[in-house]
């Protein structure tokens, strides 16, 4: 951390820092934002994407998403005239690899933002390096607390937002429904050893506590692990009837099909990462049935309408392949910077991004996601959950409008 800072004030001296007054803790409080990678004719964003490790079921297509808002952004103008320039590092979900790829982005690509960096581990890994530098950070493929949650006495941790549903409100909203509608007599959890897990674990804990029921068994995995079978023997011989998972893709499909070897015929409630079509493709038969909270419905190219259909049609063209979730997660993380951007206005600098971001205004997508909505205090944009289901293998809303 000291090193780092080191480096940022030495780096400081040639990006240029506008300093920016807290309006929440102490009087003095100043937070530094750059004004590097924004020129006459472009912005410079960045971001670090699992591209060839365990995730880059993820991080391929949200990259995707976001390459295809970049096109079209340029292709209509960019913003406020300028066009964006868009910079990926592949961090293959390895904290190490996300910390050198940040400091390339912010030392020597001179990024104003990154935009929709992926992954607990590597995010909270590499945060500092940005914050220290006053790069922002904007809309991360996490949902953890840290990416939103700032301590108003560190004025550098006010430059990162949210735009995800975090995994504590939306794994309470999800766990709550189904505790009404199913009346589970034991509720357990399987979750990854992390700081993602650890979010929905809490998530899971803080509804149980709320609800005054007991978790029925807990346990967890590091994550690479690829064995679930003493977890899900655990849980099995515990008497579960209802398992929420704090998995990713592979986790998932493990766990449920090892349940299916030991012919126990349980619920399955996953966090938000599992809400996604690879589930569906590289699961089949085995993830049939299981539910999962999310916040948007998934795009299918034969049910789309409208500009989604559009949307899925262009996605398809660029790329060779449909469209998923992911894709519209790392979509929407470019379109909500360049609302924001543009609201800034022509003359844009680090100041007066941080002041439109905080302004209150709001971004809609084109999917039907809750708006996009931040204040001085309040960095993350929505709590809004929905609850979805693998029905003939397809995700499908089960209910909508869930909150905390």
């Amino acid at each position: 951390m000291r090193l780092n800072m080191l480096r940022a004030a030495l780096l400081g001296a040639t990006v240029g820092l506008a300093t920016v007054g807290l309006a929440a803790g102490p009087a003095l409080a100043q937070t530094k934002v750059t004004n590097q990678g924004i020129t006459p004719s472009e912005i410079v964003i960045g971001t670090h994407q699992d591209l060839s490790g365990p995730i880059k079921g993820w991080g391929v297509p949200v990259l995707n998403g976001m390459k295809l808002a970049v096109e079209e952004i340029n292709a209509a103008g960019g913003v406020n005239g300028r066009k964006l320039r868009l910079i990926a590092e592949d961090s293959a979900y390895d904290p190490k690899k996300a910390v050198l790829a940040s400091q390339k982005l912010v030392e020597k690509d001179k990024i104003f933002a990154m935009v929709g960096p992926m992954g607990s581990p590597t995010v909270i890994a590499s945060q500092d390096i940005l914050f220290d530098a006053g790069v922002l950070q904007l809309f991360p493929l996490t949902a953890a607390e840290f990416t939103y949650k700032f301590d108003a006495s560190k004025p550098q941790e006010r430059l990162k937002f949210s735009n995800l549903l975090p995994y504590v409100e939306s794994t309470r909203a999800a766990l709550k429904y189904m505790v009404e509608q199913r009346k589970p007599k034991a509720v357990c959890i399987m979750y990854q050893d992390d700081e993602y897990g650890k979010n929905v674990y809490d998530g899971f804990t803080q509804q149980l506590d709320a609800m005054k029921m007991k978790a029925a068994s807990v346990t967890s995995y590091k994550r690479g692990a690829s064995d679930f079978s003493s977890q899900i023997a655990k849980m099995k011989s515990d008497g579960c009837d209802l398992v929420v998972l704090g998995t990713i893709l592979r986790e998932t499909i493990g766990a449920m099909g090892e349940a299916k070897k030991l012919g126990w015929d349980v619920t399955f409630l996953g966090a938000t990462p599992t809400n996604i079509p690879d589930t569906i493709a590289l699961g089949k038969d085995v993830v049939e049935g299981m539910y999962a909270a999310g916040a948007f419905e998934t795009p299918y190219a034969d049910t789309a309408k409208g500009k989604i259909k559009d949307w899925v049609e262009a996605y398809k063209k660029m790329f060779g392949t449909d469209a998923n979730t992911q894709s519209v997660i790392g979509y929407n993380a470019v379109m909500t910077f360049a609302y924001f951007a543009q609201a800034a206005g022509k003359d844009l600098t680090g100041e007066k991004m941080l002041m439109s971001l905080e302004g209150g205004k709001e971004f809609i997508d084109i999917f039907n996601s809750p708006p996009s909505k931040f204040s001085k205090t309040n960095h993350l944009a929505n709590t809004i959950t929905q609850v979805q289901q693998i029905k003939n293998g397809r995700w499908v809303v089960v209910k909508e409008g869930l909150g905390f």
